[in-house]
């Protein structure tokens, strides 16, 4: 076994791998960039080297700079993680040329599989089903057109190399493929270095299930099971699980089979995923192969009980596969979701800033958290916009479902937007619960899972206002001289009379009052006109419990003396920020004159200019920012009096870009 390996990444995965290193004795280097010199994978290895600058190109990129510090460092083998340079032939090439083992696939594997195209052409030679279209060479614009022609639409764009999402477009009719192309071949631009596309029929209503494969430096391929994924939006997934709950036991089995054969003919060494997409009538299709570790992977050693880093760290230096495919037996149900920072009511606009709260319930054998950051870290601009992956297990489908929503109720996040309350319905919606999303459904149906402008009811205002008196009554010392004082209450006494306090409570910019009178768990509320008697209220380790107005209620809650975060009885989350009770400035609306950066990025396509008369909801700016594109449209229906940025400039978050005539 390796004595010191370095970590050639970042973030969650980083810290994942130096978990298991840790465990096994083996000495880990971390390499960082500027924008990560606190970063907690840089805490947590053993030594830690710069490598360059924020942006990925000048840092995680630079495979001759890592390799520079992988033999300074006496590093015997690199692990690249997932992302980055985790498939890229060249340098897993430079690896072995310099005497570092890649802790990963053979480059020609790498090669074979880590185009689309190329292992498409692979597969199709092995007689694995494909789905119709075209993976060849040619990539002139006119050439495409033609064959998405013949191809039928609807039809995917995709990029030739990498994944993620990235570079993948829907084209419902021909007069928008063009536009289409161009804007995937930025995308992949961006995130590959590689313009190259393919061209796929779209297969309607799919299902997307994996299958985990690994090989051996001594001939041996075997599978360990599946994963779903079809819950995704924009090709990015969302939700994994395993087992599948499409699957039968005789589908099982010949998706596994061909999953293991497509890495035998690529004489496959290491971790790896042969992706398929699955019609409704359960005919499966070839997409892609990952030659790395997915991020998912978490769900797969839940229900096996095995650590895949570990086994990645062993078949690296030369150790045959630990189990046979016959003792692959997998127990029970696991599904993971990604915390991130987004916000999912803004089209997931990835958000950066310091994470001022991040409060995650406890590990056990039911819930496991992978995560790169800790409270009072900050998601840089720079990198994707993930906090922690949650991954919950129990003995069935059903019972997993129920521990990722009590998981998810007991996440809190304070800084910048998070996805929490979107993943919390998700977890309820009737299509995950039955298993019958596709990986389409969420863009068709987007509206069922956002939270929206939901106002709370008075009942949860009075639940929320009664769980801060209670935390500001526990605030209180009394005074130690005169502990019978009526000054060491927090009950507004006044004499001759009961008095009145006020708690404030403000939920996506709107204020709320609520008036109190009463000690102790036992007030009269009133809301505007409306009152309610509270009595026996106690805050609790998880929640609240009182009654209101004679009906005795527990809800799970947590508070402190900046915010109040509770859940329904249907489980809808209501996050209250505590404002000052006799103040209040409203936030001033952004103007409809103008066109602001939602946060830093960089220009890509400027689509309008001076004079322009445009409508509505028309594109303006592309920008790229965390790895998107994102589409800047006009706020109303006017003429363009300035554009403010170029394309290719770096700007800002809240840099004006356009203004519209007045």
């Amino acid at each position: 076994m390796f004595e010191r390996v370095l970590i050639a990444n970042r973030g969650e995965i980083a810290c994942r791998v130096i978990r298991t290193c840790r465990r096994l004795g083996i000495h880990t280097i971390a390499v960082y960039s500027e924008a990560d010199a606190d970063a907690q994978h840089v805490r947590l290895a053993d030594e830690a080297w710069p490598i360059g600058g924020p942006r990925p190109a000048d840092s995680y990129l630079r495979g001759d700079v890592i390799l520079d510090v992988a033999k300074k460092s006496g590093a015997q083998a690199i692990h690249p993680g997932y992302g980055f340079l985790s498939e890229n032939t060249a340098f897993a090439r430079a690896c072995s040329d310099a005497g570092i083992v890649f802790i990963g696939p053979k480059p020609e594997s790498i090669d074979a599989m880590g185009s689309k195209a190329a292992a498409k052409a692979l597969m199709e030679s092995h007689a694995v089903p494909l789905v119709p279209g075209y993976h060849g060479d040619n990539q002139d614009v006119a050439h495409l057109a033609e064959q998405a022609r013949k191809t039928g639409f609807p039809l995917m764009i995709k990029a030739a190399s990498g994944g993620g999402g990235k570079g993948m477009r829907i084209v419902r009719e021909e007069k928008e493929f063009a536009d289409a192309l161009a804007s995937a071949q930025r995308e992949a631009a961006s995130a590959f270095g590689d313009t190259r596309v393919i061209l796929e029929r779209y297969v309607e209503h799919p299902r997307h299930i994996e299958f985990q494969v690994f090989g051996d430096t001594h001939g041996h391929v075997i599978h360990l099971n599946e994963r779903e994924c079809s819950a995704q939006r924009r090709y990015q997934k969302v939700l994994e699980e395993t087992p599948s709950p499409f699957l039968d036991e005789a589908r099982r089995k010949a998706m596994g089979e061909a999953a293991v054969a497509a890495a035998k003919a690529v004489d496959y060494v290491g971790a790896g995923t042969i992706e398929f997409i699955v019609a409704t009538s359960g005919e499966f299709f070839f997409m892609e192969m990952n030659t790395r570790l997915q991020v998912e992977h978490p769900v797969t050693e839940m229900t096996l009980g095995l650590d895949l880093v570990e086994w990645q760290l062993r078949v690296a230096a030369g150790q045959p596969l630990p189990l046979r495919q016959e003792q692959i037996h997998a127990h029970g149900h696991a599904i993971e979701v990604r915390l991130y920072a987004e916000d999912p009511d803004q089209n997931f606009l990835p958000g950066s800033g310091k994470l001022q709260t991040l409060r995650l319930p406890a590990a056990s054998e039911h819930v496991r958290l992978d995560g790169g950051v800790v409270e009072g870290d900050t998601v840089t601009i720079f990198y994707d916009p993930m906090i922690a992956k949650l991954i919950v297990y129990d003995i069935d489908r059903m019972q997993a479902l129920q521990r990722l929503r009590e998981a998810l109720a007991r996440c809190e996040i304070v800084g910048p937007k998070s996805n929490i309350g979107f993943l919390e319905r998700l977890a309820r919606h009737p299509i995950v619960v039955e298993g019958r999303i596709d990986t389409g459904y969420l863009d068709r149906h987007l509206d069922e899972f956002l939270v929206g402008d939901i106002s709370p009811s008075d009942a949860v205002l009075f639940a929320a206002a009664t769980a801060a008196l209670l935390r500001d009554e526990a605030d209180i010392v009394a005074t130690p001289a005169d502990p019978h004082s009526p000054w060491a209450r927090a009950d507004a006494w006044r004499i001759g009379h009961a008095g009145t306090r006020a708690i404030a409570l403000t939920l996506r910019d709107r204020r709320y009052d609520i008036e109190a009178r009463g000690y102790d768990g036992h007030y009269l509320l009133q809301h505007g006109d409306v009152p309610c008697e509270v009595h026996g209220a106690r805050l609790q380790s998880d929640g609240l419990s009182a009654r209101f107005d004679g009906e005795s209620l527990r809800l799970p809650l947590r508070v402190d003396k900046d915010h109040v975060l509770l859940h329904d009885a249907d489980g809808q989350r209501y996050s209250f920020t505590r404002a000052i009770a006799f103040a209040w400035t409203a936030k001033d609306a952004a103007g409809s004159n103008q066109v602001i950066a939602p946060m830093p990025g960089r220009i890509v396509l400027v689509k309008a200019k001076a004079g322009d008369s445009v409508e509505q909801g028309d594109e303006l700016l592309v920008m790229e920012a965390m790895k998107m594109e994102l589409a800047l449209k006009a706020p109303r229906a006017g003429i363009i009096d300035s554009i403010l940025a170029a394309q290719g400039e770096f700007v800002d978050a809240d840099t004006v870009l356009v203004r519209f005539a007045d």
